[in-house]
C-alpha cells in the first residue's frame, strides 16, 4: 500500500508540476494559462479587498472607516448586513477584534497566496472556507433560492488547487521544491 501510493504521489507531482517535454497539446496550455490568469484575477480580489478596507481607499471603505483609522472591517457588513438563520451569530461577532484579525489576516494571505502562486492548498482551503461563511452570512441570497457568486468562488478555488494553476505564471514550481514543502504535501 505504501509502495502504490508513493507512485500516485510522484504521479500526481510530476503531472501538477509540469507537463512532460512535447506532450502539451495547444488546448492543455490554454487552459492552464485560463486557470492562471483567473487565479491572478481572484487573488486581486482577496487583496483589493484586503487593501481597501485597511486604508479606506474609497472603493467600497471610506478613509474614515480605514482599519488604520480605527474601523473594523467586520462590523459593517456583519451588524447591518447579515440577514437569514445565521443573523444573529454574524450580529454578535461584527467588530470584535479577534474576528477582524481573522478576516484580515485572511484576506491578505489568501490575496499574496494567489497571486504568487504558492500555498494553493490552504489559499483554496481558507478561501473556499471565508466565502462559504459569507454565503451563510447573506441566506438566502438576493437574486436565487440557493445560489451566489461566493459558492462559485469557493469552487474555483477548489479547482484552482486541484490544476496546480500556481505554477503557470506563479511560483509553484519553486514552491513545491522547498524541503518544508515537499516533506507536508498540504503546503503546496
Amino acid at each position: 500500500m505504501e509502495t502504490m501510493t508513493a507512485t500516485i504521489e510522484r504521479n500526481t507531482t510530476a503531472r501538477t508540476i509540469a507537463p512532460v517535454a512535447g506532450t502539451e497539446t495547444t488546448r492543455q496550455r490554454a487552459a492552464r494559462y485560463v486557470w492562471a490568469g483567473t487565479r491572478l484575477a481572484l487573488g486581486w480580489i482577496f487583496l483589493w479587498a484586503f487593501l481597501d478596507k485597511l486604508f479606506g481607499l474609497g472603493h467600497e471603505t471610506a478613509a474614515k472607516n480605514a482599519w488604520i483609522n480605527g474601523g473594523s472591517p467586520t462590523k459593517g457588513f456583519l451588524a447591518f448586513g447579515a440577514k437569514g438563520p445565521f443573523q444573529g451569530i454574524y450580529q454578535d461577532i461584527a467588530g470584535a477584534a479577534w474576528a477582524d484579525w481573522l478576516f484580515m489576516i485572511g484576506l491578505a494571505g489568501i490575496g499574496v497566496a494567489l497571486l504568487l502562486g504558492i500555498g494553493m492548498r490552504i489559499a483554496a482551503a481558507a478561501g473556499g472556507l471565508l466565502m462559504v461563511l459569507m454565503w451563510t452570512a447573506v441566506l438566502p441570497p438576493e437574486n436565487n433560492p440557493f445560489m451566489d457568486d461566493h459558492l462559485i468562488y469557493a469552487a474555483v478555488l477548489a479547482g484552482l488547487a486541484l490544476v496546480g494553476a500556481g505554477n503557470t505564471l506563479g511560483l509553484g514550481r519553486v514552491w513545491a521544491t522547498l524541503p518544508l514543502v515537499r516533506r507536508f504535501g498540504w503546503l503546496r
